[in-house]
């Protein structure tokens, strides 16, 4: 019997854009409205919801990007590694994260300080492949990389973010069921993209356009065979569905002012270790 997935996701009580730590924030501070922003949290939290079990953090004044909660840190089993955020306007949401997972069960880990890794945004786990992709270069620290592999007995992927506009790896690159990888290449340093050539066979890479890449396709959740996201070009539609995949489109041009969209809004929590096929 497969176990149902679990998410975590904070209500946007207090979303806003109150500062700049992103290029999508330029222009936006105290541009939102959070009336719209409700309606489409709740949306992709029904989305969700039809799939999947969600659970909630409490939302805490004084931190509007908490809803973000991919960013809370990483979760493998019954293990959450604390995020150490860079930018000081989100490091207040630490101690309640911490908080939270430490009343569920999970055994906290926390990094040094000094240390910057913004959770689950910065390390992706591969859907067919005992390995775990980790961005840096923009938020999170390369350092980061030898605790977590010792930790989770796991190899780590470094990959290089080459495009500020994309500053943690799940705006730009999302590992699909199957061992599919949706991502969008020029994300990435040249080093970076050879090594993600040489981990995922061509017919199971989508490489997004700009188009798609800006509207953050590849910021989405994946959950079985579905694929829920702020939007999609019909391009891009009809390849992840000739491989498999049904898309949900859910507008969420609200938290985009922020930086973020439907994967940034959710951190999965029964994240499991794959097993390999031996031959």
């Amino acid at each position: 019997m497969t176990k149902q997935n679990r998410y975590l996701m904070c209500e946007p009580t207090y979303f806003d854009v109150s500062y700049i730590i992103n290029p999508w924030m330029q222009g936006n501070v105290r541009g939102t409205s959070l009336p719209r922003a409700h309606d489409q949290w709740h949306s992709l939290h029904d989305a969700i919801a039809k799939n999947a079990k969600i659970e909630f953090a409490p939302a805490r004044p004084g931190l509007p990007d908490m809803p973000f909660t991919a960013n809370a840190g990483l979760v493998l089993e019954d293990t959450f590694i604390l995020s150490r955020f860079l930018y000081p306007e989100r490091q207040g949401e630490e101690a309640h994260f911490e908080r939270w997972f430490y009343d569920q069960g999970f055994a906290v880990l926390k990094l040094p300080s000094t240390i910057p890794f913004e959770g689950a945004g910065d390390a992706l786990f591969d859907r067919e492949r005992s390995v775990l992709w980790m961005g840096y270069g923009h938020r999170s620290s390369r350092d980061a990389e030898r605790y977590i592999s010792r930790w989770l007995s796991m190899e780590v992927l470094p990959l290089k973010l080459a495009d500020s506009r994309f500053y943690h790896l799940d705006t730009c690159f999302c590992p699909l069921e199957g061992g599919y990888l949706m991502y969008y290449p020029a994300g990435f340093d040249e080093d970076s993209q050879r090594l993600i050539a040489e981990r995922v066979p061509e017919s199971h890479r989508v490489a997004v356009e700009e188009e798609d890449a800006l509207h953050f396709a590849c910021n989405a959740v994946n959950i079985g065979r579905t694929v829920i996201l702020n939007k999609a070009s019909a391009d891009l539609r009809q390849r992840l569905s000739e491989i498999g995949f049904a898309l949900i489109e859910t507008e969420l041009g609200e938290f985009m002012k922020a930086g973020g969209s439907a994967k940034c809004l959710t951190l999965r929590l029964n994240e499991s270790r794959v097993i390999p096929i031996s031959d």
